[in-house]
Parts: structure tokens; sequence; C-alpha cells
């Protein structure tokens, strides 16, 4: 920000350094949560929207106004977060890249899911169905952002399947995670870890807590490799999940086998 406000140039040069201001805040934000710094990463996001917003690109905005909501819902501020989720969304509009539309529809998604009751899960039905008709929508001919070349049908399903766990409908989130989980790049270890603790809540509330443990113990060492609080965070919430099935030989010897862990 300091270059922008204390250089000359032209509008064009000044929209073109504010889109680049908006997209630096989202990688440093994105940084910033993961390490558990959610402070710093919400100054920073806002700091992005401003300036997305100044350089009127609401693709941009709707996608850092989109990642604090998914912050905010991950860390206790469920309704802040389908709030502002949905905000983001409707800031984007209906010009919006299919795929970033498929994004923005993933976090209300999401956010609706963390709020629960009736309302919310159905309208976390409705907008992931909503956010596979968009994907659908995506077209060669009409190319996104760079920063959304992530998001494609896979990382759909990842939501979906997390969605499902949320609303504890295991027997449509365990199937989904394997075929994910199956043709995932393994070398991308923090997603892994990620994904594969949905998986072992999943299972336990499926009654598997075999299964549950086993995978688990592979979250573990994931985790156990990277420093992410994310990581940290999800493994604390199996751990808990865990609890119930302590008296099992193999829930015993996972949770044992964390509490002894060494973390990054």
């Amino acid at each position: 920000m300091k270059l922008f406000r204390g250089s000359t140039h032209t509008d064009k040069v000044g929209s073109e350094l504010l889109s680049q201001i908006g997209e630096l805040s989202q990688i440093a934000g994105w940084i910033a949560s993961d390490a558990g710094q959610h402070n710093m990463a919400e100054h920073i996001y806002r700091m992005g929207i401003s300036a997305a917003r100044q350089a009127e690109d609401s693709t941009l905005t709707g996608n850092l106004a989109g990642s604090l909501a998914y912050q905010m819902t991950n860390t206790g501020r469920e309704l802040e977060g389908l709030s502002l989720a949905e905000a983001a969304l409707g800031e984007a509009g209906d010009d919006a890249p299919p795929r970033a539309r498929a994004l923005y529809l993933d976090r209300v998604a999401w956010a609706h899911a963390k709020v629960g009751g009736k309302r919310s899960e159905q309208g976390a039905m409705r907008a992931l169905g909503k956010a596979s008709e968009a994907l659908d929508a995506d077209t060669l001919d009409r190319d996104p952002p760079a920063y959304l070349y992530w998001v494609n049908y896979g990382e759909l399903q990842v939501m979906e399947s997390r969605v499902y766990t949320e609303l504890h409908r295991p027997l449509r989130a365990v199937p989904l995670l394997r075929e994910v989980l199956s043709q995932y790049d393994a070398t991308h270890t923090r997603e892994m870890a990620l994904y594969l603790s949905w998986l072992a809540v999943a299972l336990a509330d499926a009654n598997e807590p075999e299964e549950a443990a086993a995978v688990t113990e592979r979250v573990i060492t994931l985790s156990s490799e990277i420093a992410s609080e994310r990581t940290a965070e999800r493994l604390r919430v199996i751990v808990q999940r865990l609890q119930e099935y302590s008296g099992i030989s193999e829930v015993a010897a996972v949770l044992a086998e964390y509490s002894g862990a060494r973390w990054p």
C-alpha cells in the first residue's frame, strides 16, 4: 500500500497495483490464518478487500471476503461467517467467472453446515447444488483469474464430503472422501492430512472406530511433518470424537500415540 500511496501513476497502473495488493493479501492472509494468527489474517484480508474494491475487481473482492468468512466460520464466528460468505457471493455477482461462483457457493455451504439446524442444512444442500451447476458452466473460452487454478471438481467433492461430515451424514461423506483421497497427490501433505481428518470423523460417526483409528494414525504421522495450526486443530477434533471409543484397543493406542507425539 505504501508503494501505491506514495507514487504517481496512471489510473490503469494504479488499478493494476491495487489488484496485486489484493492478490498478495489473499496469500498473506491465508498463511497467517493457517498459522493461527487470526487477528493478523483478518487485518490483511480486510486490507485486500479495500484494495480490490478500489480496483473495482468484484471477483477478487469476493475471493478475499469469502476467505475471511471461511476463517470466521472455522473459529467460532459461524453466524458472522455465513453472513459474510453470502455477502461475498452477492458482491461478486452473477457475472463472476463460474469457477469463482462455485468457490463462493462452497463457502456458503460450509458456513451453513457449521451454523447447524434444519434450515441451515437445507441451505448447505442448495449451495452445494448451485456450486456444482456453476462449475458445469466453466468453459475454456473464459479464462478465470489465475488464483482460482485449484478450483475443480475434486475440490468440490472435498467440500461436499466435509459438509456431509459436519451434518453427520457419514454414509454420504465416506464414499466421497475415499474417492477423492484415492486420486489425491500424496505429496500435498497438509491437504492430505486435512482431508483424512474428515474421513476419520465420518468413520467414527459410521460406528467404524477401528478404521477411524487407522486413518487418525495417518493424520498424526502427516501432521508431525508440518507446522499448521489448522491441521493441529483438526487433530484435536478427531481425538475428541474418538474418546467415545477409548475402550477399543486400536483407538486407545492411537490416542496414546497422539498424547506422546512431538509437534512442530
